[in-house]
Parts: C-alpha cells; structure tokens; sequence
C-alpha cells in the first residue's frame, strides 16, 4: 500500500514531508490538479480499494495488539498478541519486560534484552549516588 502524501508536500516544510504525525492527507481539489485526475506518475490518492481487508484490520506484525499498563494485564496476554506498553515508572516498566521475556511474549517496537540492560544500567548508576 502506498503512503498516501499531501500534494506539494515535498515543496513545503509545512505540508508536513519528513514531519511524521504533521504529515496529514488532504484531498486535492484544484481545477487543474493532476492528482485529482489520477494522472499517471503522480502521487496516489487515497480511494476505496486501497483499504486493508477485515480479517487484518487493527493488527500489528498478524498479532492482536493489548495494552499494557501493569503486571494484571499481562497476565491476560497470549502468543497471539502483541503488547503496547502504556505510560508507567521505570521500575514498573523493568517488571513488565522481564516478565514478557519469561513469558516470550513479543513487545511492540521494543527490543527486550536491550531496554532491560538500559533501565538496569540506569538503575545501578542512580543506586551508586
């Protein structure tokens, strides 16, 4: 599926090419728009056939998404899903990761082993002070 782009957005900052979340579609409406024409070799515009089918709709990597904000709602977590983790402390968060990792259970956009020698590490140095 393409990424659908705002028109001009490469000629203007503030259109939002590059910014991420500032990165909206708009529909293009001018007389003369070749995009509104869905001319060939211009950016795709956003049309019915494009969706997702309904079997994958609000899935991450095929995986059912669950968040999580503490070690109860892990509990309710399976294979098939994926975590989100939710806003929480450090020392909230370094349990949740070390359970999900006993329980091999996949984090959304988090590399496990990492994060968990980065909050230990950090944990060490504040203990040192």
């Amino acid at each position: 599926m393409p990424k659908f782009l705002r028109r001009d957005c490469t000629r203007f900052a503030m259109f939002g090419y590059g910014k991420g979340k500032n990165a909206k579609w708009r529909s293009p409406k001018g007389r003369h728009n070749k995009m509104r024409d869905k001319k060939r070799g211009y950016p795709a515009v956003v049309s019915i056939g494009y969706s997702t089918s309904k079997k994958e709709k609000g899935k991450i990597n095929a995986k059912t998404p669950i968040l999580v904000s503490n070690l109860n709602d892990l509990k309710k977590v399976e294979k098939e899903n994926i975590i989100i983790l939710g806003k929480m402390g450090t020392k909230k968060r370094l349990q949740i990761l070390e359970k999900a990792k006993e329980m091999k259970v996949e984090v959304y956009k988090i590399n496990v082993q990492k994060r968990l020698d980065k909050l230990k590490g950090a944990k060490k140095d504040e203990s040192k002070k």
